[in-house]
């Protein structure tokens, strides 16, 4: 059976950070994801996840100056202290909450440039190695280029090649089906591609990125196909409600019985 996380960056937002957490417990959830959850310290965080019952399956790690425009720092030459300062505390919320993966974005570099490859390679694998002693999976997802212009890793199988060079056993694949079908279309034949590599799946529907059900894609032969395919893993749902979140929640009932 599929388990959902409500992202608490998009969902609920109706509310501060720190009443999300219940607010997706009572909504029916599995569990919960947050993009950046730096405004809250690490003990604060493990504590909201505690009372509200739900385990926190993904974060990202700090991303730079996102008012900057910066959207990770992997594929900057130059900026390595900064991003390993920014792994490592990415590390420390993980132990702290446990919470078993980290995404780190790649940043915005042209995705043909061997500066940029090089900078990310060694990057990825000094933050794996960081990650991994602790015992937590590193994601990387590929990005769409109309919501992230100029993101490094803009293609899945660029993804998939960059991953099995980098030889770690926790380097995983974050499938967002929301971004697959932008990028490549193909979302059932990239899932059973990527089975095996997959860390990480998300959902928001295609193209305005609400609830699932609601755009293109037949969202629940999506899911029920990756149900088929033994997927064991969480289901992030990173979408941005067309209402209040309560009141587009009618699809997580539908999506349980596909």
């Amino acid at each position: 059976m599929l388990r959902f996380a409500a992202n608490l960056t998009m969902l609920f937002t109706e509310r501060p950070l720190e009443e999300r957490f219940g607010a997706a417990a009572g909504a029916g959830f599995d569990g919960v994801e947050v993009l950046f959850p730096y405004e809250l310290p690490a003990e604060r965080l493990a504590a909201l996840v505690s009372e509200a019952g739900l385990p926190l399956a993904l974060i990202n790690a700090p991303p730079g100056d996102w008012a900057a425009g910066e959207r990770g720092l992997a594929a900057l030459p130059g900026r390595e202290a900064e991003f390993m300062a920014s792994v490592e505390t990415a590390r420390d919320y993980a132990k702290a909450t446990g919470v078993p993966r980290v995404h780190v974005m790649s940043g915005i570099a042209p995705p043909g440039d061997a500066a940029a490859e090089a900078a990310w390679r060694g990057a990825m694998g000094r933050a794996a190695d960081t990650l991994g002693a602790a015992g937590i999976e590193l994601l990387v997802e590929p990005l769409n280029g109309r919501d992230m212009p100029g993101y490094f890793l803009d293609d899945f199988d660029r993804a998939a090649e960059l991953i099995a060079a980098l030889g770690r056993p926790n380097v995983r694949l974050q499938f967002d089906i929301y971004h697959r079908q932008i990028l490549h279309g193909d979302v059932i034949a990239g899932l059973k591609r990527y089975r095996d590599l997959i860390g990480h799946v998300q959902i928001a529907s295609v193209p305005g990125r609400a609830e699932p059900g609601t755009g293109e894609l037949d969202d629940f032969r999506v899911l029920g196909e990756l149900g088929a395919l033994g997927y064991a893993g969480w289901v992030g749902c990173e979408y941005r409600p067309a209402r209040r979140t309560e009141e587009g929640l009618g699809w997580l009932a539908r999506a349980r019985e596909v």
